[in-house]
Order: structure tokens, then sequence, then C-alpha cells
């Protein structure tokens, strides 16, 4: 061989040295996608350095997407040959997407992640047919939001079960003051007493579904809202947005509301007289040892399969999730930590405090792949509002189960 030809191949050799994952000075780039307003700014900046200090052969390009349009958009995304190495999804997607057959099943590492211990309402959605395909990463859900004066004036005391809230709110229900604001189709909260009772909004059969509504435990959970909803004056046939309900609160002639801690601050800054008045607790369960189950909003990580930096995305994963990141995540966001054991670390925030004790009896909606086609319609509304405004519970029940049925099994 020449000398000159000799240089040729060391050079080449060198070259494939230095573009190798993780030889030489090279450093392998990982790609992920977080949501608008999941973390700060300092957040990213502290993880994105942090991460990079300790992981010498990754280079980490966080990207923010908007909510708008992101379901095509990661849709795309996992079809794609070279798609984002890690990608934040909302908990109840996780199915839809894992049906397009572009997601990276993370079962074997759910040990690792002390998935034991995670919140049920976001490992419960991240996993499909018996698989792990999604990691949790941050949860939210409601709780009761009250005013401390008003539960002093009327000398009521914190429920701790359903029974006890009934009678309090009973109590502070007098004379133009609601005991409670709560609109008839604030299907959400509905839900939470379905599950209490130990229905579901729907039920898998074999590789079908059905709507479950007409059964004694989801009518049972229905009557405790009727019950509820009719110790105020929210209207019956409408959700939260119509009329915006903490600006009826802000009114300053209700006692409680639900809603997720957040939503205290646009109460005071509508009406700041309020400020140091307001209160929060979980929403009650049946007994006093157990709060009531809260449907879990929040997010779940996940790793597309056509990623070809699979050890690095999971190296994220790992990070996102793990206990460090997790606590200063809820910190920033008043957000509840992916892990139960985790909720005591969460800071001296009350709405956060309340907040975390009632994700423990978190769960989430029905994991169809078709969920969303539910909620387009969303008939559960439509059964709220015929059981307040009169129908027979039963005969509302049956209908909005049919509307269900076909919505989750179009397509098969």
């Amino acid at each position: 061989m020449s000398r000159s030809a000799a240089l040729l191949v060391l050079a080449l050799a060198l070259s494939a040295c230095g573009t190798s994952a993780g030889g030489g000075d090279e450093k392998q780039e990982i790609t992920v996608w977080l949501m608008k307003d999941t973390a700060t700014e300092d957040f990213v900046t502290r993880f994105e350095s942090e991460f990079e200090r300790d992981h010498a052969n990754l280079d980490l390009k966080i990207q923010i997407q908007e909510w708008n349009g992101i379901t095509q958009k990661v849709t795309s995304a996992l079809a794609s040959t070279d798609p984002p190495d890690v990608i934040e999804v909302g908990n109840t997607q996780v199915a839809q997407y894992v049906a397009s057959k572009g997601v990276t099943d993370l079962s074997g590492k759910k040990g690792e992640l002390q998935g034991d211990d995670w919140i049920p309402g976001l490992s419960e959605p991240g996993a499909v047919d018996g698989k792990q395909f999604g990691v949790p990463f941050y949860a939210a859900n409601r709780v009761v939001i009250y005013r401390k004066d008003l539960f002093e004036a009327a000398q009521v005391v914190v429920p701790k079960t359903r029974e006890e809230w009934l009678a309090a709110t009973a109590k502070l229900d007098q004379g133009d003051q609601q005991g409670i604001y709560l609109p008839g189709q604030n299907w959400y909260t509905l839900s939470g007493f379905v599950w209490d009772e130990g229905g579901d909004l729907a039920e898998q059969d074999g590789d079908k579904w059905k709507g479950s509504l007409n059964t004694p435990e989801a009518l049972a959970g229905m009557d405790f809202y009727r019950k509820l909803q009719a110790l105020g004056d929210g209207p019956k046939d409408s959700d939260e947005a119509k009329p915006q309900q903490t600006d009826v609160v802000a009114g300053g002639k209700v006692a409680q509301f639900i809603a997720v801690p957040g939503a205290a601050k646009l109460v005071t800054k509508a009406n700041p007289a309020l400020e140091g008045k307001i209160g929060f607790f979980p929403i009650p369960g049946k007994t006093a040892d157990k709060p009531g189950a809260v449907f879990t909003g929040g997010s779940d990580l996940i790793i597309p399969l056509a990623s070809s930096r699979q050890d690095g995305a999971y190296e994220v994963v790992k990070a996102l999730a793990g206990e460090k990141w997790q606590v200063e995540l809820a910190k920033a966001m008043n957000y509840v930590p992916n892990r139960k054991s985790l909720a005591k670390d969460v800071g001296g925030d009350p709405g956060t405090a309340a907040m975390a004790v009632g994700a423990a009896n978190g769960h989430a909606t029905p994991n169809s792949p078709n969920w969303a086609a539910v909620e387009a319609r969303n008939p559960i509304k439509e059964f709220q509002t015929a059981v307040l405004t009169g129908t027979d519970p039963k005969t509302a029940a049956a209908r909005a189960d049919e509307v269900i049925t076909q919505a989750l099994n179009s397509g098969k």
C-alpha cells in the first residue's frame, strides 16, 4: 500500500471513530418535545445544563410544542424514520399513539423507574395490553376550593367523608349564598363519584368496548352528584366554562367549588378582597380513610420506536421521571410528582398538598384509542343534564351508553 493510500485509510478510520455514538468528542443529539407551559423556562434551562453535565456524550435539544394540532403532529412523527427521541403526551392519549405501533415498549424499565410507586392515574393509561409504553411525568387533579371565612361563620369544619360533605354544604347553602357552585356538566367530577362506587364510564369486553353508565355503580355516582349539585345554583345544562365558574365564585357568594388549585388565583385576581380567605381540601371519599377518586390529568413520556437513539432517549426519560427533577418540577409548577412517595416533598403550598393527597386515588378515562371520539360529542354531559332536569336516570344512561359504545368501537 502506498504511503498516500495508507494516510487516506487512517484518516477515514479516525473520521469514523469521531462520528460514532459516544466516540471521541462527537456528541449524540437527543431531541425532546415538551409541551408549552409544562415547565418554566428556568426549569428547562437547568435540566438541559445538568443533564449534559452528567451525560457528556449527549447533546440535549428540547423543543417546546403547542397543544393545538399536537395529535396529528405526534402521529406523523411516530410514522417517520427520524422522529424526536422523547415526546411528552397527554396521559389519556398514550393508547391512541400506541395503536400506531410506533411507540417503544418500556415494560422492562418499570422496576428501575420505581413503577410500583407511580400514581395510578398516570401509570394505568400509560399501559396498553399489559405493556408499559408511557412513563408518568406529572399529574394534576381537582380539589375542593373553599372560603375559609364562610366555613368559620357557619361553624362548619372541613369534611372527611361524602356524608359529612353533604351535611356541611347544606348548612352553607343559605339565603343568597351557595353551598357549592357545581355546574351540571362537570363530567370529570362525576367520573370520580362513579369510580368511588366501583363503576366506570365504559368497560372493555374482549376486543370490544361498551358504555357502562347504565349500571348500579354509575347511577349511584350520578345520584350523589345530583344531591351535591342541588346545594347551589349552578346551571344544569352547561359546564365550568359557561359561565366561567371562577367569575361566579369571585362574586363572593359561593362557599365551595371544584377545580384544580390554580383556579383560586383567578378568583382572587378578579376579587382581591378574597385574598387570604381561600383554602383547599381533597374531594372527600365514602370513608374518612380514603380521599375521593379524581380524574388525573397530566402527561406521560414516550419514546418513538423509530428513534435510532434509544439508549440516550431512555436516559432523558429516566432523569425527568426521577426524584430530583420530579420534585423540582412539582415545586416550579404546583404539580403532583409521578410517585406517591414524593407527595410529601412538594413544599408548603396548600393547594398542591391537597391535590397530592387526592392524586393517590387518581384515575384516567377508559384506555381506548378511540376515547377522543367520545369526548368530541360527550354524551356524559348530556346524561348529566338529562338526569338533573328530570329524565329517568336509567333511560338517560342507556341513551348515553349507546353513543359511547358506538364511538369506542368505530373502525372495528
